[in-house]
């Protein structure tokens, strides 16, 4: 009786604030038609416990570092220490990003993160006539072990981690990052750090792609095959959701679309042979911190939640290592305006730490004038500044997920998983992800959730300071990073000397070498490394993979 009381009271309480609210939207009316998250998703003027109706503390929560991690990968969290503060660095030639890369060691950035200019992202070397003027211009150039050897002079390659954002020649990048290590005489075993490697995003989403579907997944599962013995400390795929949010996709399918893009990997993994527990530990992910605070936050913790679960019931994984998803963020490049650019910084503060509410394990703050150019050491210092703001001055590293228990951050977590889930299930239907990118699927949902969101930036319905609303006529001039016209010729010139200086014969042995591989299904990993070790270029081995598997051309489904 007296639970029935309560429910009783609560209901008169809640039907006595519900007149005096209608009372006060007479005198002072609401600001908008109707609230909405970023992604479109309504928002309810009021969260109490109705919304979690049946919510379950150890089914739905549980503790930080037990099944299902919605509160967090490890016990302790940022109590026992920060998350690796990466800043994105590639800029010119390798001499140029190696002295970036001090440069933020010096400033206390804890892991390094290396951007590579496009003609190194589609696997062509600089002197390619494809190359011709984009040399070094928005990352670094890398076409031999040589180049290699410079990015990473004086860098300690077994005490700091590397993560490579690269993707269509990633296993490429790894052997040099492995012979640069073992000539520094640190061992693969002792190397950590990431590839990017995440080619499925790439169809979806980025499009800097080289080879079809199926070629690229097996490549990606031969470089999880090897890293699985042989460098074991190495995150073989950075599952990437970030860049399908910066083509203009919801929080709940960048969820849904990542964690699919997961399952698959996880799959051909096992159809390759290998056990799940012993290649899952080392998948890790790559979220989106964009701007909608509290939505941000419940797609990191239902994330979480729902690889948990899939890792366990579907793939009946045992090592609880196996169901932990642990994440880079950046903050979102999409955000940023080049209208009233200073505005950024405030972008920027406001989604990092959203992915640290939200229990990231690495993140990328981004600099205010990125949406301009690469960063000056201005911009970049703050941007890392601003992480270590937020992790060592507010005070919201000091407990563990404080948001849990909130009814709207629970109710919008578990919003975000049924929102997520479903998508799953359809590609599911469809026979995976990669059937579902054939039939362009994700590609279709994502171009229409961007059209709906410009839409409503251009309408008005959305603002954007200083874009849509409290324009300005004059912009306060900043300094713009510009990479001088030598980088291209000084590449060149080290290119030729080092394709002069080689040994050919050894260079086209190991050419015909991953040519018979690539055929027969062989592991190419440990021919790359011998290719990269006898200095042949990062174009002659894709070339080499171009002839045997054939280009990937966009489709262009409307």
């Amino acid at each position: 009786m007296s639970g029935e009381r309560t429910v009783d009271r609560t209901d008169e309480r809640r039907q006595a604030w519900e007149d005096l609210y209608a009372k006060a939207v007479k005198k002072y009316p609401e600001r908008l038609p109707q609230f909405t998250t970023l992604s479109n998703e309504p928002i309810k003027k009021l969260y109490t416990p109705e919304d979690l109706a049946g919510f379950s503390y150890q089914d739905e929560l549980g503790f930080p570092g037990e099944y299902p991690y919605t509160r967090g990968v490890q016990p302790t969290m940022y109590r026992g220490r920060l998350w690796t503060m990466r800043q994105f660095a590639g800029l010119g030639g390798a001499e140029e990003t190696n002295a970036r890369f001090h440069y933020l060691m010096e400033h206390g950035e804890t892991g390094l993160s290396t951007a590579f200019d496009m003609p190194t992202l589609m696997g062509y070397d600089s002197d390619s006539p494809m190359a011709r003027g984009e040399v070094g211009k928005c990352g670094v150039a890398i076409d031999t072990l040589a180049d290699m050897e410079i990015l990473f002079d004086r860098i300690p390659m077994d005490q700091v981690t590397t993560s490579m954002t690269i993707n269509p020649p990633a296993a490429i990048l790894l052997a040099m990052y492995v012979a640069v290590a073992e000539k520094q005489g640190v061992g693969r075993d002792k190397i950590g750090g990431t590839i990017q490697n995440d080619m499925l995003k790439e169809f979806i989403a980025q499009k800097t792609f080289m080879l079809p579907p199926e070629p690229s997944m097996r490549i990606i599962v031969d470089t999880v095959e090897y890293c699985t013995k042989e460098v074991p400390r190495w995150n073989t795929i950075s599952i990437s959701g970030y860049h399908i949010r910066e083509a203009g996709s919801t929080a709940a399918q960048e969820l849904a679309f990542t964690l699919a893009d997961g399952i698959g990997y996880v799959q051909a993994c096992i159809d390759r042979g290998l056990d799940v527990d012993d290649f899952a530990p080392r998948l890790s992910f790559f979220f989106n911190a964009h701007l909608d605070f509290f939505e941000e936050i419940a797609k990191y913790r239902a994330a979480r939640r729902i690889w948990a679960r899939v890792m366990k019931n579907r793939f009946k994984a045992k090592d609880p290592r196996s169901m932990m998803l642990r994440f880079h963020t950046q903050t979102a490049g999409c955000s940023l305006t080049a209208q009233q650019p200073y505005n950024n910084v405030v972008r920027t503060a406001c989604e990092g730490l959203s992915a640290v509410l939200g229990g990231t394990q690495s993140l990328h703050t981004n600099s205010l004038d990125e949406v301009l150019s690469l960063p000056t050491e201005h911009a970049v210092t703050i941007a890392l500044r601003t992480q270590q703001i937020i992790g060592e001055e507010i005070g919201v590293t000091n407990t563990i997920d404080p948001l849990a228990g909130s009814y709207f951050v629970e109710s919008l977590t578990n919003r975000m998983e049924e929102l997520a889930l479903e998508y799953i299930n359809k590609i599911d239907d469809m026979g995976g992800i990669v059937k579902a990118i054939e039939l362009g699927y994700p590609q279709k949902e994502i171009a229409d959730a961007a059209y709906t969101y410009q839409k409503q930036i251009d309408d008005g319905e959305k603002t954007v300071v200083g874009v849509n609303k409290y324009q300005m006529d004059d912009s306060l001039p900043i300094e713009l990073l510009r990479i001088d016209e030598v980088v291209e010729k000084r590449q060149l010139q080290r290119l030729q000397k080092f394709k002069e200086d080689r040994d050919s014969a050894k260079v086209q042995n190991c050419l015909q070498e991953i040519e018979a591989a690539s055929k027969n299904g062989e592991n190419l990993m440990p021919h790359l490394l011998e290719a990269v070790k006898s200095y042949v270029s990062l174009q002659e081995i894709c070339d080499t993979w171009r002839r045997v598997f054939g280009r990937y051309t966009d489709p262009g489904m409307f």
